[in-house]
């Protein structure tokens, strides 16, 4: 089998069809190869966007992350309405509750709207939280999109603007003379004029790029059927300590995530479970009375300073966009937007630089 296309995208999860689809608006001909989504980063997010509540320190990190999430409302519009599908996005805000004082920490960034709230404020804002809880920190501009309806609705968008998409793994990319000759697959050879990695925790597999897997295990629970859903009792995330709990609009409700260093080690455990509902019912208690719909887990592309990489490579025909760690669904939209600017107009944002491969090589 020997196929040639403009662009090859290897990785099917959100941020190579999110690539896929902004180059093909563009005019390109694009190819995606994708492997088992089981596993992906996408299947193990909670959809948060949540540049704040995260705490991420001041730098090009922030600065990434808060450009992608001012571009969420223009880019699921589009995502929408090339599919037809929605994507649950929900600019809910995120409530960080703490349990003492210890936990208070926030970076003072003028410029961003926030707010603490005291322990009288926060019980009012949010009725059902711990005891336990002692103030909290509200963030309105983050929030949430949910990530299998997401992906459902990129994939559809995908495959309405005819990009071809193809199951299989990557075996080998071939190199020779500073350039990529082809790839070796499950279900041949493939080859492209140009090539973008997007393969995640896998990418590690394929070039020595410092990539691993962080395992996250996940579980959901649904909300009584005699709660209408206008009056869920979760009308934001909340973004605790120890755990997260994101309310669906469907009336699921998302507990996460553990963060394991096991390698590709597949499957919930029950000491993952136990923990993640421990903390949940520890913050919320009324969680102990829900019923469990679903447990799952999927593998994060953890990178050593916790930032993606992004940008050129050693290879003149190869991009990479890998290593988003915990904010691969809150970066979509800008790491489309700037890897096809890349590849299609040959225009290199100042943010990439920060991002570069090459911050990981020894001079």
């Amino acid at each position: 089998m020997n196929q040639s296309s403009n662009i090859l995208i290897i990785g099917g999860g959100i941020i190579g069809l999110s690539i896929a689809i902004e180059l093909t608006l563009r005019g390109a001909k694009v190819t995606v190869i994708s492997r088992d989504f089981q596993q992906t980063a996408t299947n193990a997010a909670a959809g948060m966007l949540a540049p704040q509540a995260e705490a991420i320190p001041p730098g090009e990190m922030l600065d990434l992350c808060l450009k992608s999430r001012a571009l969420y409302p223009e880019w699921i519009n589009k995502i929408e309405s090339i599919s037809g599908i929605e994507t649950g996005y929900w600019p809910c805000g995120i409530l960080a509750p703490v349990y003492a004082e210890k936990d208070r920490e926030s970076y003072s960034l003028q410029h961003l709207n926030y707010q603490w709230l005291n322990q009288a404020e926060i019980h009012q804002y949010q009725p059902g939280l711990s005891l336990e809880v002692i103030g909290g920190w509200s963030y309105p501009e983050d929030g949430q999109v949910d990530n299998r309806y997401l992906y459902n609705s990129t994939i559809a968008a995908a495959k309405e603007l005819k990009i071809d998409i193809i199951e299989g793994v990557v075996i080998e990319i071939i190199r020779q003379k500073g350039k990529i000759q082809s790839i070796k697959t499950s279900i041949g050879e493939l080859q492209a004029e140009h090539y973008v990695l997007a393969t995640g925790a896998w990418s590690q597999e394929l070039l020595p790029i410092p990539v691993f897997p962080r395992k996250g295990q996940m579980l959901s629970l649904k909300i009584p059927s005699d709660i209408a859903r206008e009056n869920l009792p979760l009308q934001q995330v909340l973004f605790g300590t120890e755990s997260y709990i994101v309310p669906r609009q469907d009336g699921r409700i998302v507990i996460g995530a553990t963060n394991e260093k096991v390698g590709f080690t597949e499957g919930n455990t029950a000491a993952g479970i136990s923990i993640l509902l421990g903390n949940a019912i520890r913050l919320y208690p009324i969680l102990k009375d829900y019923k469990i719909l679903e447990f799952w887990w999927g593998f994060r592309p953890d990178t050593p300073d916790e930032m993606p990489i992004l940008g050129t490579s050693n290879y003149d025909n190869l991009t990479i966009a890998t290593g988003h760690y915990r904010n691969g669904i809150l970066l979509t939209p800008v790491t489309a937007m700037l890897i096809a600017d890349l590849i299609w107009d040959n225009k290199s944002d100042l943010l990439l630089d920060a991002f570069n491969y090459s911050r990981f090589v020894d001079n």
